[in-house]
């Protein structure tokens, strides 16, 4: 009898869990499909401003400018930002990111890397093995908003162009389908030099030097402004990727408990009804064995 009760109070937390991970693993849903309408709807604009930049470079011919080009002293420093999540219970989303950032700190021990962070995941990761982190960023949460990424990206760009860093990176999830997400060290600061050649080639499909333009006003006055703008988007794609792949790795992971919680609630279905049937086959027996003494 105290076998069967105590089966049977597992099966009550089992069912209680399975609960509880399938109301996350709907939460996730509703949440992964919102973070991807922003994701996706912010592509378009980020892939189009970048492309706008590679034509404005190749029609305006070779361009010099502060966030395309390492300062002229080198510091040697570097400034790295990981985003990782603020919650766990995301199978090994958190994981993989700080396991990349880790690896490529392993990696550049000869430079002097600052590191700021994003998530209390990453905080208590470098806490526990005790990593010095520069800056820890509370405000973005899980609906990262524009203006607070540009007051980022300002900030960094200002800091690249005083001479203060070489470079700055950023390691995060990007998601490219909900089947793949992969984590990326993305160099962020200074921009890639746009690919001439493709830019040239890019418009309506005609060859190298068939394109003209007039600028009004000129050349690198518009990439003044569209450089700074691409930096601030692709920053902002950053942390909309980031999102959506934590709330597919949550939605995965949480379908993963719901399952594994199913599948035990029916072996300790099958154990109990064992369990039961041996103590009514017990109870015959001893009645039967009791009846046949007093004959």
């Amino acid at each position: 009898m105290a076998k069967t009760r105590e089966i049977k109070g597992r099966m009550k937390a089992v069912s209680n869990i399975k609960r509880i991970t399938r109301t996350m693993q709907l939460i996730a849903t509703a949440r992964f499909q919102a973070a991807l309408k922003r994701a996706t709807a912010a592509k378009p604009y980020t892939e189009k401003i970048a492309e706008l930049v590679g034509e404005l470079a190749g029609a305006g011919g070779s361009i010099k400018h502060a966030l395309l080009e390492t300062p002229e002293e080198s510091t040697g420093k570097e400034l790295v930002l990981i985003l990782t999540a603020d919650r766990g219970l995301c199978g090994g989303y958190n994981a993989n990111i700080l396991r990349t950032a880790s690896q490529y700190l392993k990696a550049n021990t000869d430079k002097q890397i600052d590191i700021e962070m994003v998530g209390k995941k990453g905080v208590g990761y470098c806490k526990f093995n005790n990593i010095e982190l520069q800056q820890v960023h509370t405000q973005f949460g899980d609906k990262p908003v524009y203006e607070d990424v540009e007051a980022l990206a300002n900030n960094y760009m200002e800091r690249f162009t005083a001479g203060e860093y070489d470079s700055v990176k950023v390691v995060f999830m990007q998601f490219e389908t909900i089947a793949r997400q992969k984590p990326v060290v993305l160099p962020l600061l200074p921009l890639q030099p746009p690919n001439v050649e493709e830019a040239n080639g890019s418009a309506k499909g005609k060859a190298k030097g068939e394109v003209d333009y007039d600028f009004s006003p000129d050349a690198e006055q518009l990439l003044g402004k569209l450089l700074p703008a691409t930096v601030r988007t692709e920053l902002f794609q950053c942390f909309n990727d980031a999102v959506v792949g934590e709330q597919v790795a949550r939605m995965v992971a949480m379908k993963s408990a719901t399952d594994a919680a199913g599948k035990m609630g029916k072996s300790l279905t099958r154990q109990f009804n064992r369990a039961r049937q041996t103590a009514i086959t017990t109870e015959l027996t001893e009645i039967i064995g009791g009846s046949a003494a007093l004959e």
